[in-house]
């Protein structure tokens, strides 16, 4: 068997010496005392021939004389094999618990700190950017501070809360529908996608928003209210004070600017309740979030624009309605950074570099951002100053 090997130097008697054992060379058996150290040992492995003939040579040299005394044992050998097994104690207590902190560190940078690599701000410029849950109620008060960065054609919402808010139709989500009063499901359902029909053509369409005539909103209201949709087609036709576009529909002038991309932000919700007259009554309530630019100029305005629609579906079979088409109860809205007092059908977006157009404003300030609080129906329409955009 294998092992340590003994001295197997010839008896001093002149007796005819034992057989000799397989003999392993010390480095062999370095080897093996050094990976038993470092937690991998492996089995001392038998030496080779020609190994054998080495080690039995070197020991006949010994036993004449012919190699200084202590060449294995002697002080030199024991320091340097000292020096060698300080230095693998040394890295048992450091190298290792280094190693776990390296791999620690690399998986989790931000507990270095001072954050040298910058993670932690990359971090937290991800999670300020990641787009909120769906508005399922309204809120409690206005959306909190946002870092005042200033808005670029890259980047148009930077500094403003509808940075985390769905891009475009994807912010108008309709709630399940279910039976109300005579009308079935499907019918409740037809009416809510109506009145999203309505919301996505009138104030995110791109020919709409470039002051086109808005031919889908229009179809889908009820053609028996032939007075409200009188006004409206007079509104785009030739607005005025009184027959002001902007009402129902977002547009701006394409002379005059453009979108700074082709995203506009939105949030509301969409809710639904049984009616008069057996009939479905829904309430919508969105915020439309406008980046824009002039042209031959990078600088980015915003203008936002909260609208309220009610509207109601009425039972084909009780009542003389057109099937598929919605009946307009209310139509308001909240505009925030437009000229005041100008009639011409479009919204004027003031940018910090061009002199202010229209009157001054009268109205008190508001945040445009706030949906907390809903609009007053019996509001006076004043032309106030918005706190942020």
């Amino acid at each position: 068997m294998a092992g340590r090997p003994s001295d197997g130097t010839p008896s001093a008697s002149g007796d005819e010496a034992e057989p000799s054992t397989p003999s392993i060379p010390d480095e062999e058996w370095q080897k093996f005392v050094e990976d038993a150290e470092r937690g991998r040992a492996s089995a001392p492995k038998e030496p080779s021939a020609r190994a054998r003939m080495v080690t039995e040579r070197l020991r006949a040299q010994e036993a004449r004389g012919e190699l200084p005394p202590g060449w294995r044992t002697g002080p030199a050998w024991q320091e340097m094999n000292g020096r060698a097994t300080r230095r693998r104690r040394w890295w048992a207590i450091v190298g290792v618990p280094l190693a776990v902190a390296v791999a620690v560190v690399a998986v989790r940078p931000s507990l270095i700190p001072g954050d040298p690599f910058g993670t932690a701000s990359e971090a937290s410029d991800a999670a300020a950017a990641s787009p909120l849950p769906a508005e399922t109620a309204a809120p409690t008060g206005a959306p909190g501070a946002v870092d005042p960065d200033t808005p670029t054609v890259a980047r148009p919402f930077a500094g403003s809360p509808a940075e985390r808010w769905a891009d475009g139709e994807a912010g108008i989500t309709l709630p399940a529908a279910n039976p109300v009063g005579t009308l079935t499901r499907a019918q409740v359902e037809q009416a809510l996608r109506q009145t999203r029909r309505l919301l996505v053509d009138a104030n995110l369409d791109a020919a709409t928003l470039r002051g086109e005539r808005p031919e889908t909103a229009l179809d889908v209201i009820e053609p028996r209210q032939k007075e409200l949709l009188d006004r409206l087609r007079t509104a785009l036709r030739k607005p005025d004070k009184e027959h002001d576009p902007l009402r129902m529909f977002s547009r701006f002038d394409p002379a005059e600017v453009r979108l700074a991309g082709d995203v506009v932000k939105t949030r509301g919700r969409m809710t639904f309740k049984e009616g008069e007259d057996a009939s479905v009554a829904v309430h919508a309530d969105y915020t439309f979030v406008y980046p824009l630019v002039r042209e031959g100029s990078d600088e980015v305005a915003r203008t936002i624009v909260r609208r309220v629609l009610d509207v109601e579906v009425s039972d084909p079979t009780r009542y003389q309605v057109t099937p598929g088409k919605i009946v307009v109860k209310r139509y308001d809205q909240e505009v925030g950074n437009t000229a005041c007092d100008l009639y011409d059908g479009y919204l004027h977006p003031h940018f910090d570099s061009a002199e202010p157009t229209g009157a001054p404003p009268t109205g008190p300030t508001t945040d445009p951002y706030d949906r907390s609080k809903d609009i007053p129906e019996d509001r006076r329409v004043e032309c106030g100053v918005v706190s942020r955009t």
